[in-house]
């Protein structure tokens, strides 16, 4: 796919509006690689934590033409190999799938938490999809993250599984450049 065929698409912050994405990405098919659908309770408490002022920040992802919603991505904060990081995360709905929206908001991602290295953020952003998780790990590849190798993880927690180790650099690229 050539990269003038890509959509392009907007992060807009998490708002309390949008627990209806959370609800329509919480199917088995959207869940299969995260331990499964969560209960009501537990998708309420996930969107009390997104819309609340955290390390890191949740986005709803939306056509840029249109400004129809088509999934969410993230980042925060977590511990890894002694090292505070960033980790990303993101889900595109169903219909919106193979069109390369995953792909095209985790670049625009990039750029964002870029930005912050220059205001005391972190140096790097992971992501840690499941091993045979075919389509996230091509959205890494695709978005210019730099694979590191498999490592043993835990999600859901208590629940251990294989990830791959993806990883970007945030003080190199032209945001870092800019606030260099």
């Amino acid at each position: 796919m050539d990269e003038r065929d890509v959509e392009q698409v907007r992060l807009l912050p998490w708002s309390e509006g949008d627990f209806w994405l959370l609800r329509r990405a919480n199917s088995p098919a959207m869940t299969e690689h995260l331990g499964g659908p969560e209960s009501e309770e537990k998708l309420a408490d996930r969107h009390r934590r997104y819309v609340e002022p955290f390390a890191g920040l949740m986005y709803r992802v939306t056509l840029a033409e249109t400004g129809e919603s088509v999934g969410s991505i993230g980042y925060w904060e977590r511990e890894w190999r002694g090292e505070p990081v960033w980790e990303t995360g993101w889900g595109i709905l169903p219909e919106f799938q193979g069109r390369g929206l995953a792909a095209t908001a985790a670049r625009a991602l990039v750029d964002v938490v870029r930005r912050q290295v220059g205001h005391g953020g972190h140096p790097a952003l992971h992501a840690f999809p499941v091993v045979d998780h075919a389509a996230s790990n091509g959205v890494c590849r695709k978005a210019g993250f730099t694979l590191l190798g498999q490592v043993p993880f835990e999600y859901p927690k208590g629940n251990p599984i294989m990830s791959n180790d993806w990883y970007v650099d945030l003080r190199t690229g032209p945001a870092a450049a800019a606030t260099g």
